[in-house]
């Protein structure tokens, strides 16, 4: 049987929406390029090849985890990738934990463990965060698609 979690999530490396604009508005940039440059087969080709590239990294890059967030027995454990390190917080040393905006900014770049300013950031997608601080006034703040229940989840395994 697996693992009881009191939360878990996936935040997926390609499910922004704003890059799943970005990389749709470049293919269709490059296919309205191929469409508009039928007489000149070579540089037609490499517009059409670019376009089918890009949608096919956007579809791959959907399924792409770019980090798991688990909270459970007192601690909080985010994993990312295949090459980076487990990070795993205690919640015994949690002081305060708040739900706010990751950023005032519209369009926010996938972090994990981007340490800067005092915050260590964690952000795949979502507009809200779960800000942590600790005993020793070090933030942590994690975009999550469902912050509320990741604060409740976080709340409860505290105590």
């Amino acid at each position: 049987m697996g693992e009881q979690f009191a939360f878990e999530e996936k935040q997926y490396l390609g499910r922004d929406m704003t890059w799943v604009s970005v990389r749709l508005i470049l293919a269709l940039f490059c296919f309205m390029a191929y469409y508009l440059n039928i007489d000149h087969i070579v540089s037609s080709q490499l517009f059409f090849i670019t376009g089918v590239g890009i949608l096919f990294v956007s579809i791959l890059m959907l399924y792409m985890i770019s980090y798991r967030t688990l909270v459970q027995d007192h601690k909080l454990t985010l994993s990312g990738l295949w090459t980076t390190s487990l990070v795993k917080i205690d919640l015994r040393s949690i002081a305060k934990v708040e739900v706010k905006p990751y950023n005032k900014f519209i369009v926010n770049n996938p972090v994990y463990n981007l340490h800067k300013n005092g915050k260590i950031r964690f952000y795949s997608g979502g507009k809200n965060a779960v800000w942590l601080t600790d005993l020793d006034g070090l933030i942590y703040v994690i975009g999550s698609q469902r912050p509320n229940e990741l604060a409740t989840a976080i709340l409860a395994a505290k105590s």
